[in-house]
């Protein structure tokens, strides 16, 4: 076929008049960007040649996707979110705004709502024997000037590899909780080594991956919203050097300069220091640095639709 179906005037005619630019109702942005999805959408079939067996199974898996609640975990492990965040990074570069602790992808398994307290929390319910972890560090600008009054988001797994609210067999918030720095600019908290996890086996993302001949597991990590008045929204999460996984997660949040040493440590004089009932625990030390910015938007974390614990 010598002339494209897809490229006739007839179709982009219709297609225009699909997403209502013939009427002054609506959204602009939304009929610009699905014109957009169409047209590439209608190409893609045109050019690959899409039969409409697969078609149809695309539009079931979309379906069974949805139901299984995996677009999220879906668009990390096509690389989408780790694009977003090289996008932004250009962007930044461009603007003369990079520096700071890098930003890497925030997953789909935040709750927003955590419990807060002002420069220490203890993060876990005493219920999961994992061993315990001293997690520390330093809120600072990108010139060394501590930051007080910064609130530390962190949020991590289970030594199952599970996360509070998704796992109904955790307590409400455990593993989630929201620090306010001190005067110096210090956050501390008590918890728990948390383990790496991989897709579910029968669900929709690793359906996907299977076909890409790719695993969905992820090294073990913290996740950490960083955020104070005055200085740009930092979205990040910390890797442990020597994971199996550090530089093979499927979801591409792995970054240099996100790379935490898990110091395994045994003894009683440390563990004083820490007010600690045990001798042996971890001890995870890491400080963030970030923008200051002039623009109160750029103090916020993006709209992105998050779950709410209902307590």
């Amino acid at each position: 076929m010598s002339t494209k179906i897809s490229q006739t005037a007839e179709v982009q005619s219709f297609f225009k008049q699909v997403v209502g630019l013939d009427n002054d109702a609506g959204s602009p942005r939304m009929k610009q960007v699905l014109l957009r999805v169409l047209q590439d959408c209608a190409t893609l079939i045109e050019d690959l040649k899409v039969t409409d067996d697969e078609f149809w199974k695309a539009v079931d898996y979309l379906n069974r996707m949805g139901t299984n609640q995996e677009a999220g975990l879906l668009v990390a492990g096509l690389g989408l979110e780790h694009f977003l965040d090289l996008l932004q990074d250009a962007r930044d570069h461009e603007a003369g705004a990079a520096g700071g602790t890098p930003r890497t992808i925030e997953g789909p398994l935040y709750v927003a709502g955590a419990p807060k307290s002002e420069g220490f929390a203890r993060m876990d319910d005493g219920t999961d024997p994992g061993t315990v972890m001293m997690l520390h560090g330093q809120v600072t600008d990108t010139e060394g000037t501590p930051i007080a009054g910064a609130t530390v988001d962190v949020w991590h797994a289970s030594t199952k590899g599970t996360y509070s609210y998704f796992d109904q067999a955790q307590s409400d918030y455990n593993l989630r909780r929201r620090i306010v720095t001190d005067e110096s600019g210090y956050y501390k908290a008590r918890s728990i080594v948390p383990s790496g996890y991989g897709c579910p086996e029968q669900g929709t993302t690793q359906e996907v991956l299977n076909y890409l001949g790719r695993h969905g597991n992820r090294p073990a990590h913290i996740h950490f919203f960083i955020s104070a008045p005055g200085h740009r929204h930092l979205t990040t999460q910390i890797n442990f050097q020597g994971d199996e996984y550090l530089w093979d997660d499927f979801a591409y949040a792995t970054r240099e300069g996100l790379i935490g040493e898990l110091r395994f440590i045994d003894d009683s004089s440390r563990a004083k220091e820490f007010a600690l009932d045990v001798e042996k625990f971890a001890e995870l030390k890491f400080d963030f640095q970030v923008l200051k910015v002039t623009e109160s938007e750029s103090e916020q974390r993006s709209k992105r639709p998050r779950a709410l614990q209902q307590v």
